[in-house]
């Protein structure tokens, strides 16, 4: 299968409400459209992951990050610009995405991903898309795709083709939260 197909495939799924496997700037990750409140509820079900612990998004850039924030602090801006590693930063007042993606706070983390399949994926959805880590909550989370269950596999609508054999390790993100004021507080 091409790339150009395997990405088809997955936005197609993802444009139903359903959820994929899929590579990320870091980890394999589970993910939905990440505006589908359903499409959410149903990867909370298959990690057995209580939905009062919030998941990530993943955002193809800064346009869509700016659609996604209201109010973004210019210190957010200045350590997107100096980040090295994939970094998700947690913002105070997301909007438009699921309710049940939102911490108990109301905040959300978002990384742009610079990751050709997971930046692809949302540019063609043109919407955030959740990214959490390809396991069932409080298991290792795999480094591989070799690595993840087959519960997660069976639970998932799609497959991505794409990077399967990879074997390059990969860390899950730094995050930092970024508080209204500028205040910032490095959770990892």
């Amino acid at each position: 299968m091409t790339f150009e197909e395997d990405i088809k495939n997955a936005v197609a799924v993802l444009k139903k409400g359903g959820i994929i496997l899929y590579p990320t700037d870091t980890v394999w990750g589970i993910g939905c459209d990440a505006t589908n409140p359903e499409a959410v509820k149903k990867i909370y079900e298959l990690k057995r992951r209580a939905e009062s612990k919030s998941m990530l998004v993943l955002v193809d850039g800064e346009a869509m990050l700016d659609r996604t924030v209201k109010d973004i602090p210019d210190v957010a801006w200045q350590l997107i610009e100096a980040a090295v590693d994939p970094m998700t930063i947690i913002y105070d007042h997301p909007f438009g995405v699921a309710p049940n993606l939102l911490a108990e706070d109301g905040s959300l983390g978002i990384r742009i991903t610079s990751e050709r399949y997971s930046n692809e994926l949302c540019r063609r959805l043109h919407r955030p898309i959740v990214s959490t880590s390809a396991n069932v909550s409080g298991e290792k989370a795999p480094v591989f795709f070799s690595q993840i269950s087959d519960e997660i596999k069976e639970g998932c609508d799609y497959i991505a083709e794409y990077r399967r054999d990879d074997n390059t390790p990969h860390k899950p993100s730094n995050i930092i939260k970024v508080s209204d004021g500028g205040l910032i507080k490095v959770i990892r």
